[in-house]
């Protein structure tokens, strides 16, 4: 029997664990696929680290049985994983592809032949090249066409997907690929950027209206990135700086799905300095059609002083001494607590999914090949604990899907950075379970946290 410390979770609690198409998948241009925009930015040089792409991946494209076992070995309840739009619209819309949409049907009939509940989103920012051609996200027709695609898939697998995910962070489409240019499709500009927001806002209200008219019998909501605000000091500008990176950070998403609105300071910010977003009559009543639930992904915190010399007059603060991931990402485990009280508090009661938290670490092969990740351990079972205390303090808080099965493509890094339980040898593909892996199947199997051995 299992040790375990007197941190018990719910009975039906949902333990699960979260992937994504473009950073697992592989067979970027098989079986009728068409290009995303990922496959198109990874392919320009100077975009991803080592020049790395998504081609191949973990090739999980061909390989999803054995995925599927290793998670159902796991014991995990739920597996997230995201649906790539253009294997199954090559060029966005028109006519569908049928090999891309019977990989997800025998993906999601082997996860629930394994006992294993299949929670599919719709967007996890492989954007089709052919829409992007037409303006992208900026363009307001694309959510004509985001809501076809849903309708497709709910057609599809509406009856045997129980829970569905609109969009995985769409602050992360917004920003980091529309105004800093980080990630596809890699533009640089603020003031589409704030368009972007808004038009994503927009199709996912769509397709929450879809869904309810096809009268399915499943849940749907969205995943957001989000994380904490602390000002750096107790100085009123530092106040406000802290309450706008919120609102920049936060509640840009929240306000209008829960609430209907957008916050008034960044609001008029915005239309000060950039004269958007351009919203029409119904918008706000479409963006904030009601969801199931509320996916969160956590990482880390933000601390913030008042700086006028970037472009929202923010600045972020590094706290000395703490520790941090290979990410460069603060390592605070009560930000967890204080942002599920937050949303309590600021927002209706609405269950709470924690959709993607993890660890980035340098996890090395051992040569009798174990990977001892004793860090990430660490990190998972100290966030578990907070999340515990919420539940204790009656946060509606249902399940927590960890970040990632497997070491992927990271985006912008490239393979540099690992998130998995399971270690991948990109060049033989080879799947090694880390001592994470065993921790969590461990933590699952008690449905709590298991004490260090």
């Amino acid at each position: 029997m299992l040790a375990i410390m007197n941190y018990i979770f719910p009975k039906n609690f949902e333990w699960g664990v979260a992937t994504a198409s473009y950073q697992i998948e592989g067979a970027w241009n098989e079986d009728g696929k068409g290009e995303s925009i990922w496959d198109r930015f990874s392919h320009q040089p100077n975009n991803i680290q080592n020049g790395d792409t998504g081609d191949i991946s973990c090739d999980h494209y061909h390989c999803f049985k054995k995925d599927v076992q290793i998670m159902k070995e796991m014991g995990v309840k739920a597996y997230r994983f995201s649906i790539s739009w253009s294997r199954v619209f090559p060029k966005g819309n028109g006519k569908p592809n049928p090999k891309g949409l019977n990989f997800y049907k025998n993906l999601v009939e082997t996860l629930l032949d394994a006992n294993i509940k299949p929670i599919a989103t719709l967007y996890h920012w492989d954007l089709p090249q052919a829409l992007q051609n037409k303006g992208g996200w900026a363009n307001r027709d694309l959510t004509k066409h985001f809501e076809e695609y849903a309708k497709c898939m709910f057609h599809k697998l509406g009856d045997i997907v129980p829970m569905w995910i609109t969009h995985n962070e769409p602050w992360v489409v917004a920003y980091v690929g529309h105004a800093f240019g980080e990630h596809a499709p890699g533009i640089k500009d603020t003031k589409k950027a704030i368009q972007v927001a808004h038009n994503l806002l927009l199709s996912h209200g769509m397709a929450v209206k879809t869904y309810r008219e096809m009268g399915l019998e499943g849940q749907i909501g969205i995943a957001l990135n989000l994380s904490p605000v602390y000002p750096a000091t107790s100085s009123e500008n530092d106040k406000i700086a802290a309450r706008k990176q919120d609102q920049f950070m936060n509640k840009w998403f929240l306000d209008p799905i829960l609430k209907s609105t957008y916050p008034k300071m960044l609001l008029r910010f915005y239309q000060r300095k950039y004269g958007v977003p351009d919203i029409k009559k119904e918008d706000m009543k479409i963006i904030s059609a009601p969801i199931d639930f509320l996916g969160i992904n956590y990482y880390s915190r933000n601390v913030v002083k008042a700086d006028e010399s970037s472009e929202l007059g923010i600045g972020h603060v590094k706290i000395e001494n703490a520790k941090y991931t290979e990410m460069g990402w603060e390592i605070y485990p009560k930000g967890l607590y204080d942002l599920l009280l937050g949303i309590r508090k600021d927002y209706r009661t609405i269950p709470l999914y924690i959709t993607e938290n993890g660890v980035a670490l340098n996890d090395k092969l051992t040569k009798d090949h174990k990977v001892n990740d004793r860090k990430r351990i660490d990190y998972l079972r100290v966030h578990f604990k907070e999340a515990w205390k919420t539940i204790k303090n009656g946060v509606p808080l249902k399940g927590y899907y960890v970040w990632s099965l497997m070491d992927n493509f990271e985006w912008a890094f490239g393979y540099s950075k690992k998130f998995g339980l399971i270690y991948v040898d990109f060049q033989t593909l080879n799947h090694i379970w880390k001592n994470s892996a065993y921790f969590y199947k461990d933590t699952i199997k008690s449905n709590g946290i298991v004490k260090s051995k």
